[in-house]
C-alpha cells in the first residue's frame, strides 16, 4: 500500500434515524441521507442495528439494500438474532461491535481475546456467506492478535480515546493515542489484516488518521450530521472527502 492510494469514507447515518425517530415519523429520511453521502463522494454507508432500535430500524437495512449502489457496511453486536438478519440481507461487510443498552454510544472497542472461541464460530457463517467481516476494536496488540486469528478479514481500530483527549485539550495524551493508532494500524497491516479507523473524528482531528499509510477507510458519522445541520449534509461530507485527501498527498 502506498501512501497516495485513495481513502474510502464511509458515512455512518445512524443519527439521521436518531433525529427522525425523535419524533415518530418519517423524515428526516435516512435513505435520502445514504443517497446524498454517495454524490458527495462516500464510497460505502454504515448503519448499527442495535438491539433496541434507537435509530437505525429494520426497514431501514431493508431500504438500504434496495437503493445503496456503494457497499452497505452494518454494524452489529454478535447476538443469534443479529446474524440471523445479517445472514438474510448478506451485505458487503458486517461490523461487529460491543454494545450495551445503557450507553450513548459505542463506548470502546470488542474484547475479542477472552472471547475468541465463541466469535471464531459467529462469524464464520457471515464470511462464509460473502459478507466481508469487520472487528471494531481497540488499538491494542492483543485484540489486533485475536482479530487476526478468529478469522476476521477487516479491523476498525476505535478513534475515540484520541478524539476526546483532542477535544479536551489533553495534548499529550492525544499525540499518545495517536501513536498508538499509528503503530497499531502498522501492526495489525503486517499480519495480514486491512485497516479501519473511527468515532468521534471531526475536520480537527481527522487529518493526522487519514494520513497512516496502512488505513484503507474512515467511519464517521455522528460529526458529519451534526455539521449538516450548518452546512447542508453535501458539504459537510464533501469537506470531509477533501480533508482526507489532502492528508493523503
Amino acid at each position: 500500500m502506498t501512501q497516495t492510494e485513495k481513502l474510502r469514507l464511509g458515512v455512518n447515518i445512524d443519527h439521521v434515524a436518531t433525529v427522525r425517530n425523535a419524533r415518530g415519523g418519517a423524515y428526516p429520511d435516512p435513505l435520502r441521507a445514504a443517497k446524498i453521502a454517495e454524490k458527495a463522494g462516500a464510497d460505502g454507508i454504515t448503519a448499527h442495528l442495535r438491539e433496541d432500535r434507537r435509530h437505525i430500524s429494520d426497514a431501514d437495512i431493508e431500504g438500504l439494500m434496495e437503493v445503496l449502489s456503494v457497499p452497505l457496511n452494518f454494524e452489529m453486536a454478535a447476538t443469534p438474532e443479529m446474524q440471523k438478519i445479517a445472514l438474510r440481507h448478506k451485505p458487503h461487510a458486517v461490523c461487529i461491535v460491543p454494545e450495551k443498552r445503557e450507553e450513548r454510544t459505542t463506548e470502546g472497542g470488542l474484547e475479542v481475546a477472552r472471547e475468541e472461541n465463541r466469535l471464531a464460530h459467529f462469524i464464520a457463517p457471515l464470511r462464509e456467506a460473502g459478507s466481508r467481516v469487520s472487528i471494531f476494536i481497540a488499538a491494542d496488540r492483543r485484540q489486533i492478535e485475536a482479530a487476526n486469528r478468529i478469522g476476521a478479514e477487516v479491523i476498525e481500530l476505535h478513534t475515540g480515546a484520541y478524539c476526546d483527549a483532542f477535544a479536551e485539550g489533553r495534548w499529550a495524551e492525544a499525540q499518545g493515542e495517536l501513536k498508538k493508532l499509528e503503530d497499531m494500524a502498522a501492526f495489525a497491516d503486517d499480519l495480514g489484516l486491512e485497516v479501519h479507523a473511527g468515532h468521534g473524528l471531526t475536520y480537527d482531528t481527522v487529518s493526522p488518521v487519514a494520513a497512516f499509510p496502512q488505513v484503507r477507510e474512515l467511519n464517521i458519522g455522528h460529526f458529519l450530521i451534526g455539521e449538516a445541520i450548518f452546512l447542508g449534509l453535501e458539504p459537510a461530507i464533501a469537506e470531509m472527502r477533501r480533508l482526507m485527501d489532502e492528508a493523503r498527498e
